[in-house]
């Protein structure tokens, strides 16, 4: 199978330059074109493991990033993202060109694809069952997911929850886990084996950096897994882990709250919740330290086996 590793950084930067690199992420195929130097060493790094497509393969997003022209490259040099020819998004600094790349990969999946129930949650998976984390922005979601896939559970996504509107199995999309703020030292120093992108300051979520997903991850990224918990996590400074039910009705309407395309899909959206919420057990989630939380969702594993 080839890879961005076995493209090899010339070719690499031949692709993105030409025809466009064309790079699987769990279900999707996305055709990259670039020039930007920045992006193509992220891509590197972060993509080491991914397979890569033949030039001319069918692709589901067409996306270009592009730096400034004329005396703006030098004065004020900008990344600018392209979707199919339009750019619905304002420029960024040009150092934030790897993070405006998963920022607007992550609005093609949510946007665009409507085969699937998208959920702004995580999820990971372990002894094939799934746990869907949805929370707010600032809720530690993100910080309890990448200590969860250092400790032996699986990376589906740290973003995006695909639910399929099926059967309600959860179809994986991993891709680099993004970390923000005082969660990036937290997690370097969790998992200093992990790899991790440079971190970018001033961005408009703070100071932001990318995690590398594991290589079993992106190995097993077309096994879809069955939704056994929902765990709408909250980080508290000290707090001990508790889990505490969340009755089905009120976890169906934040379930509802967190999906990009769940009115869009009306019966089949309600339907997909609904079916989640029935199989899979629902509770808040308050944690201070990433051991005890870690703890918390080993017990949940074995109660269910």
């Amino acid at each position: 199978m080839l890879t961005v590793a076995t493209l090899g950084r010339r070719e690499l930067g031949a692709r993105l330059r030409g025809p466009g690199l064309r790079l699987q992420t769990g279900p999707f195929v996305t055709c990259i074109r670039s020039t930007l130097a920045p992006l193509l060493d992220a891509l590197g790094t972060m993509y080491a493991d991914y397979p890569v497509l033949d030039d001319g393969a069918l692709a589901d997003f067409h996306v270009r990033l592009s730096g400034s022209r004329g005396l703006r490259r030098l004065v004020r040099p900008q990344v600018h993202f392209h979707y199919d020819g339009m750019a619905p998004f304002q420029p960024l600094p040009l150092d934030q060109a790897f993070p405006m790349f998963e920022w607007a990969m992550n609005w093609c999946v949510s946007s665009q694809a409507h085969s699937w129930l998208v959920i702004h949650a995580a999820v990971i998976e372990k002894g094939g069952r799934a746990a869907i984390l949805p929370a707010p922005p600032g809720s530690g979601k993100s910080t309890l997911c990448a200590a969860l896939v250092n400790r032996g559970w699986r990376l589906m996504s740290d973003e995006l929850t695909l639910v399929r509107l099926d059967d309600g199995r959860i179809d994986p999309l991993p891709r680099p886990v993004s970390l923000k703020n005082a969660s990036i030292g937290i997690i370097r120093d969790y998992a200093p084996q992990a790899a991790f992108t440079r971190p970018v300051a001033d961005t408009v979520k703070g100071t932001v950096a990318h995690m590398r997903a594991s290589s079993d991850s992106v190995a097993r990224a077309l096994e879809p897994a069955l939704p056994a918990w929902i765990v709408f996590p909250q980080w508290r400074s000290g707090a001990p882990a508790e889990l505490h039910a969340v009755p089905q009705a009120r976890a169906h309407m934040r379930l509802a709250e967190n999906a990009f395309n769940y009115s869009l899909l009306g019966a089949a959206g309600f339907q997909a919740v609904a079916r989640l919420v029935g199989q899979a057990r629902t509770f808040d989630f308050s944690y201070g330290r990433l051991d005890d939380a870690i703890a918390v969702f080993e017990r949940l594993l074995e109660e269910g086996a």
